[in-house]
């Protein structure tokens, strides 16, 4: 059984940090896209970043400069920092892997920017 599960978020202030975790069991990440979403309330979920084998990366224009995407395969583990947090990153943050049968994703994980 595929799972993603995804850790890490919480409260910061802004211009605070956070870094996300997300883990697969059952599933190798392996090279295939992953990434993050996010989706504020009353909001539709939008894209933040992605990561395509080790170093392809594409981000959000709204996080870009301040989130990093990266992954450990020996961990089977892939990362967000997010630095100079703002209150607009408010939001529920959801893991994926994108395989070609299907779309995995993870629980969510809230993270709240105090202002």
């Amino acid at each position: 059984q595929v799972q993603l599960v995804e850790s890490g978020g919480g409260l910061v202030q802004a211009g605070g940090s956070l870094k996300l975790s997300c883990a697969a069991s059952g599933i190798i990440f392996s090279g295939n896209a992953t990434g993050w979403y996010r989706q504020a309330p009353g909001k539709q979920r939008e894209s933040v970043a992605v990561i395509i084998g080790n170093s392809r990366t594409n981000y959000a224009d709204a996080v870009k400069g301040r989130f990093t995407i990266s992954r450990d395969n020996a961990k089977n583990t892939i990362y967000l920092q997010m630095n100079s947090l703002k209150p607009e990153d408010t939001a529920v943050y959801y893991c994926y892997l994108n395989l070609p049968w299907r779309t995995y994703w993870g629980q969510g994980t809230q993270v709240t920017v105090s202002s």
